[in-house]
């Protein structure tokens, strides 16, 4: 057993030791259910975990992660996170969170072959031929990474309004907001990108499903 590999399991003995020394009844609380106002959809980096980003407690958010935070709508992975979030814990409030310095929008910025994940990248590459107008106008290499950041976050806030799931759920005056954040890796802080959806009308007419 590696020494790594140990302290991981020592670490979690500490951890629940010191929840049950602030409440017996911490984990016996937490068996019983579920019931999250917030999804939380983020990238899969190590240094970006969602609970600590927003000080929440377990149970407060319920999360899904993939390379560069990416609402795919051929996703059963995401579909589905995102089916059970929104029709059964009724969440209210659903974050895409994107962070400055990721290495898949890094990535869809280039040409250099990776591997498997080029297929995944190019989702990405997409949004940057959509608004490459914008972006290529931006002389500075790291403003125009973070500018793609943030164009790339608010594509997938408004795919997210996209689906039949969060349409669905406005037709039926269900109560739920897309909101597009960008995370800073060097400072902590998050930036709201302004691109709060909570209906269809913001979607172009081709996009609004009728129910």
């Amino acid at each position: 057993m590696t020494d790594f590999y140990k302290k991981i399991l020592d670490n979690n003995k500490t951890w629940v030791e010191s929840q049950l020394a602030l409440d017996p009844d911490y984990f016996k609380d937490l068996s019983k259910g579920q019931n999250p106002p917030l999804l939380w959809i983020g990238c899969s980096d190590s240094r970006v975990p969602a609970n600590e980003i927003i000080g929440a407690k377990p149970g407060e958010v319920f999360v899904h992660r993939n390379i560069a935070n990416m609402v795919i709508h051929s996703d059963m992975n995401m579909l589905s996170v995102l089916d059970y979030a929104v029709n059964v814990l009724k969440v209210k409030h659903v974050i895409v969170c994107g962070h400055y310095g990721c290495g898949g929008i890094k990535a869809a910025m280039g040409n250099d072959s990776i591997g498997i994940i080029d297929n995944w990248i190019r989702h990405i590459k997409d949004i940057y031929r959509l608004h490459h107008v914008q972006l290529d106008a931006i002389a500075n290499e790291e403003e125009r990474f973070n500018a793609f950041v943030e164009i790339n976050v608010k594509e997938q806030v408004f795919d997210l309004a996209k689906t039949s799931i969060v349409q669905s759920a406005w037709k039926n005056n269900q109560e739920l907001y897309l909101h597009g954040w960008a995370y800073g890796l060097n400072s902590g802080y998050v930036s709201d990108l302004n691109v709060t959806i909570s209906s269809d009308v913001d979607l172009d007419d081709v996009y609004q499903l009728k129910f």
